[in-house]
């Protein structure tokens, strides 16, 4: 039987009482009145200790199992609470890599829309999605301030070559778009794919080009 279903203490030390008064009793009743000293038998003794014992065991297990259901309670509500932390900080970190991804696209966007102003921010801009690393730029820099200057209305007057990257002839650039000769976003996207197809990389052009006398690549 479960301590539940023990009877409380207070109730068996009550029953353990009215049982021993009862033996004492009968036991004055067999001497008589003769005054004899009142003892308790060794086995209603035995049973007072044993029921005693038990109710004792009994009021331990109950505390023992709220014990057990308050830190169960504790548990779940603490795991509860890092569920709920961890969902709050997923949210969060989702938050700010799309405000990043719109802030980045914003500025993106910006940079091709201002491209005639600033050419070069255009072409490093558009030199990652060519697949060149960062640490390309200091070749096509080089190569582009060789070749133009940076002007994307820059022409050759002796060969015609045109643009950033002075294409021979000009208009080769129109296989990215019509506006080749006033966009330099068409003529920046044209070059790199120039540079990749012909010499692998902007360094690789620019190494090609510092070898040539008059320069070109």
């Amino acid at each position: 039987m479960s301590a539940l279903g023990r009877p409380a203490v207070s109730v068996s030390l009550a029953l353990v009482t009215v049982a021993t008064g009862a033996a004492a009793v009968s036991a004055q009743e067999q001497r008589g009145t003769s005054g004899a000293a009142f003892t308790i038998s060794a086995s209603a003794q035995h049973e007072t200790d044993t029921t005693v014992a038990v109710a004792l065991a009994d009021r331990a297990q109950q505390a023992a199992d709220r014990s057990n259901v308050n830190s169960r309670k504790s548990l779940v509500a603490a795991q509860a609470e890092e569920e709920a932390r961890q969902r709050a900080a997923a949210e969060a970190a989702a938050r700010q890599a799309e405000a990043d991804r719109v802030a980045r696209e914003a500025k993106r966007q910006s940079t091709i829309e201002h491209a005639r102003e600033n050419p070069q921010e255009a072409a490093r801009l558009l030199m990652s999605d060519a697949g060149f690393s960062d640490d390309q730029w200091s070749c096509l820099n080089s190569l582009v301030n060789g070749e133009s200057t940076w002007n994307y209305l820059a022409e050759n007057p002796s060969s015609g070559a045109y643009g950033l990257f002075q294409s021979l002839p000009g208009n080769k650039m129109s296989s990215v778009a019509d506006d080749w000769a006033t966009n330099p976003v068409t003529q920046i996207t044209w070059g790199l794919g120039y540079i990749k197809s012909v010499y692998g990389t902007p360094c690789g052009a620019w190494s090609a080009w510092n070898s040539r006398f008059p320069h070109w690549y």
